[in-house]
């Protein structure tokens, strides 16, 4: 079986790490997903999570989400979620995260929240 891809783009904004991430998140490369949320979480702590191409997060993947999120929340600060995927909120819905992290439609309202 081929490995899954996962696209993943760290943009350091003013007052935030803009994170987009699209392709699949599975037990294949949530590991490589979890690596950049702690690096990024290492710089800053308001964190946005663009997820609108995300076509399938595994349990792995909404790990490394809700471990990124714990780190930030210790050093006051959030992760946002911009426009995720149906797939994705799907996801979020059925672990009971939904209610957890705060969602946008668009990348820009997140960013603009902090």
């Amino acid at each position: 079986m081929a490995e899954s891809l996962i696209d993943i783009q760290v943009e350091d904004l003013k007052r935030v790490e803009l994170v987009r991430v699209s392709g699949r998140i599975d037990s294949s490369n949530a590991a490589e997903f979890d690596r950049v949320l702690k690096e990024v979480a290492g710089r800053k702590h308001n964190v946005v999570l663009e997820l609108s191409g995300v076509e399938y997060m595994s349990s792995a993947g909404l790990r490394a989400i809700v471990a990124l999120w714990r780190e930030c929340q210790k050093r006051r600060g959030d992760v946002l979620l911009a426009n995720p995927s149906e797939r994705v909120t799907e996801v979020l819905t059925l672990a009971g995260l939904n209610t957890v992290f705060k969602v946008f439609d668009t990348e820009t309202a997140a960013v603009g929240n902090f």
